[in-house]
This record gives C-alpha cells, sequence and structure tokens, in this order.
C-alpha cells in the first residue's frame, strides 16, 4: 500500500506495518505502511508547492472539479460501499448510506462560490471604501476516523479545496481502503493538478508530525475527545488553525406518550446501528414518567433489540454488525462486565464469544449503573445502551445536561409542546425529534457543543468555508 503525494503513487520510507483485518473474517486484507515524518513532509510539501496555482484557479473552476469528483463517486458508490463493509465491517446498506452522505458534501461544496463571497461598504469616510475578502489558508491536513472511512474524508476535502488549499489526508490506520480507493479514481481521472489532494497512511506517528509540520496550516479531526484535546492543544501550540470534533454520549429521552414504534425503531437503530460505532449513536435512554410507564417504554426496546441479528456486515440479515476489531470487541465487554460487577443490571446481554473472528458483540442494555460509571459517563463505542429514569421533562433535562459532552440528543415524544421545550433547553448541537440519529445534512454544520468539539467551527455548510478561509478587511481611498 503506497502514500499519494504530488500526483505520484511512492512507497512509504517508514518499513513498519499494520495489519488491516476485515473484522467480520479476520482475513488480513492490506499491509498498511506506518508512516513517518519523512513520509508526511514529502506529500507537505507536495501541497505547498500546488497552493500558489491552485489559489489562482477560479472558483468556478475549482468547483467544476468537484463536480467531476461527485460524478466520479456516484459511478463508483457500490464498490465503496462494499469495500467500507470489508474494511470497517458496518452492513452493506448502512455502508451504502455513508458513501450517500459522502456525496452529498461534494454536492454542498459545489456551491462554495457563493459563499466565498465578501462584504463592502462604500463611503466609509469621504472617498474611503472599505471591503472583506477571503482567502485560503494554505495547506490543510485531515486526520480521520474508521468508523466513516468514506464519509468523514469526504467532510474535509472538497470544501478545503474548494476554497483554494490543498490537502493531505491521513486516513485511520484501521481502515484505509475506501480512502484509497477515492484517491485511486481521482488520480486515474486526473480531477486535480498534481499535488492539490495527498494522501499519507500511518498512526501516531503522522499524527504528530501532521500537527508540528510547519508546512500544514490548519488541522480537521475527528475521534475520540481525549485524542481532539491533544490534537487540538498540539496543533495550536505550533500555529496551526484547528477543528477537532471530539466524543459524545449521546442521549435519547422517551416520554410517556411517544409513539412505539417510532420509539422501538428509533432507539434500536440509533443504539445499536454500526454496533454503535457513531459519533450520533444514542447510549443513554432516559425513559419519563411513572415507574410503571417507564418499564412498559423500556419492555418496548428490550424486545426490539432482542430481534436484532448480530452478524458479518455483508450478509443482507444482519443488523449489527461487527465492532472494528476483536480488541474493540474486549474494550467494551470489559466495560459491560464492570458495570455489572459494580451491581448494574443486564437487561439485555449480547456477549455471544464474539462470533466468527472475535469482533461480534450483540445489543447490551444495562439498567441501575452507578453514578459515575463509564457505562452512564463516557463513550464506549459499542452496541451498549444505559438506561436512565426521570420522573418528567425537567428532570429528563437535568440529567441530559450533566454530562460533559453535547454533540447530540434526541426526543420521542407526540407532543408539540414537549419537543419545543425540549429543543430549546437541551445543551446539544444537534436534536433529533422522533429521529434516532439527527444526522444533519451537509448543508447544515455538523454542530457539536461543549466536549465534543475542540474549536468553534464544525465540518460542513457555511462553517466550513468559515474554516478554510481566512477574512482580509481592505481599506482604500482613491483620488
Amino acid at each position: 500500500m503506497a502514500n499519494y503525494a504530488g500526483g505520484e503513487w511512492l512507497a512509504a520510507a517508514a518499513a513498519e506495518t499494520l495489519q488491516d483485518r476485515n473484522p467480520a473474517t479476520g482475513e488480513v486484507l492490506a499491509e498498511v505502511p506506518l508512516s513517518g515524518a519523512a513520509d508526511v513532509e514529502r506529500a507537505v510539501a507536495a501541497a505547498h508547492a500546488a497552493q500558489p496555482a491552485w489559489r489562482a484557479t477560479s472558483p468556478q473552476n475549482r468547483a467544476r472539479a468537484l463536480m467531476e469528483l461527485r460524478q466520479l463517486l456516484d459511478a463508483n458508490r457500490d464498490e465503496l460501499a462494499a469495500i467500507v463493509t470489508e474494511d470497517m465491517g458496518k452492513t452493506i446498506d448502512d455502508a451504502a448510506g455513508e458513501v450517500g452522505r459522502g456525496i452529498e458534501s461534494v454536492e454542498s461544496a459545489i456551491g462554495t462560490p457563493h459563499l466565498l463571497k465578501g462584504d463592502n461598504l462604500e463611503g466609509v469616510a469621504r472617498g474611503v471604501d472599505v471591503e472583506m475578502v477571503r482567502q485560503p489558508v494554505g495547506v490543510v491536513a485531515a486526520i480521520t476516523p474508521f468508523n466513516f472511512p468514506a464519509m468523514i474524508p469526504l467532510w474535509f476535502l472538497p470544501y478545503a479545496v474548494a476554497c483554494g488549499n490543498t490537502f493531505v489526508l491521513k486516513p485511520s490506520e484501521q481502515d484505509p481502503l475506501a480512502s484509497l480507493r477515492m484517491f485511486e479514481l481521482i488520480d486515474e481521472a486526473a480531477i486535480f493538478p498534481p499535488g492539490v489532494v495527498n494522501l499519507v497512511h500511518g498512526g501516531h506517528d503522522a499524527v504528530n508530525a501532521l500537527l508540528e509540520s510547519d508546512g500544514v496550516d490548519a488541522i480537521s479531526f475527528v475521534g475520540s475527545a481525549a485524542t481532539a484535546r491533544y490534537v487540538c492543544s498540539t496543533a495550536v501550540a505550533h500555529g496551526k488553525r484547528v477543528q477537532a470534533l471530539g466524543g459524545a454520549k449521546n442521549a435519547m429521552v422517551a416520554m410517556p406518550d411517544a409513539d412505539p414504534k417510532l420509539l422501538a425503531d428509533g432507539v434500536t437503530s440509533s443504539a445499536f446501528g454500526a454496533a454503535g460505532q457513531r459519533c450520533l449513536a444514542g447510549s443513554l435512554l432516559v425513559l419519563v414518567g411513572d415507574p410503571e410507564q417507564q418499564d412498559l417504554s423500556l419492555r418496548r426496546v428490550v424486545e426490539a433489540s432482542a430481534a436484532l441479528r448480530t452478524g458479518a456486515g455483508a450478509d443482507s440479515g444482519t443488523d449489527v454488525c461487527p465492532l472494528v476489531s476483536v480488541a474493540a470487541r474486549e474494550r467494551v465487554e470489559g466495560e459491560i462486565g464492570k458495570a455489572e460487577g459494580e451491581g448494574a443490571t443486564l437487561v439485555l446481554d449480547g456477549r455471544i464469544g464474539g462470533g466468527e473472528a472475535g469482533a461480534q458483540l450483540g445489543p447490551t442494555i444495562i439498567d441501575d449503573a452507578r453514578p459515575g460509571s463509564p457505562a452512564l459517563a463516557e463513550e464506549l463505542f459499542g452496541p451498549v445502551l444505559t438506561v436512565l429514569r426521570a420522573p418528567d421533562l425537567d428532570g429528563a433535562l437535568e440529567l441530559v445536561n450533566g454530562s460533559r459532552y453535547g454533540n447530540a440528543s434526541v426526543i420521542f415524544t407526540c407532543s408539540g409542546a414537549a419537543a419545543r421545550e425540549y429543543r430549546y433547553g437541551v445543551e446539544a448541537g444537534m436534536v433529533g425529534v422522533n429521529i434516532g440519529v439527527p444526522a444533519p445534512v451537509a448543508w447544515f454544520p455538523f454542530a457539536g457543543w461543549k466536549d465534543s468539539i475542540d474549536g468553534d467551527l464544525h465540518a460542513n455548510g457555511s462553517d466550513a468555508v468559515d474554516f478554510y478561509t481566512r477574512k482580509k478587511v481592505v481599506t482604500s481611498r482613491w483620488k
């Protein structure tokens, strides 16, 4: 597996590799090079050299390159989805949805020329005018996670290049094949001049090299909260602009009047789709009402969850795919066992021994977790749903807002008044009403709050244009 820099496929200078395995079968799919600083600097240098000419390319021609990219991805969407399923593990329907969402980001970024327009004000003084223009930041590096190996690179690349920047992608070393294939397609079609987009495989060393490189002007990141904080603090210390999207502990509130089917379907798809490996996965269920109503809502969710089938993502009958690796499954099972050991009740126990390749874990529902337990407070990133109880909506909001995270939250209710109160009061950037996964379309920002983001500008939408450009204000007088 090679890196891509300056329009060429180049072997990594680093000799160390990591095995990339199919999580459903254990098959080795690739040997991923763990690139070091020399490999990173080669890609950064190529991006730096290409940036002046790319900046001088008109915004409409940069947008036309994205039109070509959109057509290319659309023509190969089935292949890309199959790669996501094989490499990351998610079901083929889920993978197809991911690729579609990535294409949607390209479609949104095609409209960037409209958002690049500046402002002006005539006559601020006698004969003096002021105008604000947007200019690219320079070289942008993106560090992307394993859970959306096709979509999240496409959150960053289209907007960055549309704004006149050049781009270096460091995909997750756990499942880089979707990114690799997208770059192969881009190279074959010669969509961008050499050096405009570049690809470097690797792990910690490659990340640190990007964060510290003098040639990188901005960093886009998605990953865990702890890593987001590290990426942000390190990059800022080296003078870079940063958007670092971090972890989550997303709560779903079940009101007593919730539609039973919407509740059961929404909660199960959110908590257990992609085996809970989504930053928008609902991992807390807040049951509202008297104890009898709370128990009724829980029974509905447990029955629907128990009916889900765990298996390989390529199997059309699978509802819950494997986790990305055996190590991930072992880590999540360790947290389940810890909660159980502290006195929590396993309403539904999904531990099935790992399945064919050791990465499978079925839907698990935990009740009576100890306050402060990771099952209640932290992102486990697996198919685990933890139950909380509140007598009323005010109590539910207090529980939800007590989290240090603020990525997303959902309410299931038939009451417009309750929905309005919840959307007004909940401390989360993305809110769903009777929708399990409130993922915004690409024309809106992916708007996490609190410890779910480091930085103040999000991915997608107008936030992306704000992040990938610098504002310049010109004050002029002409006789």
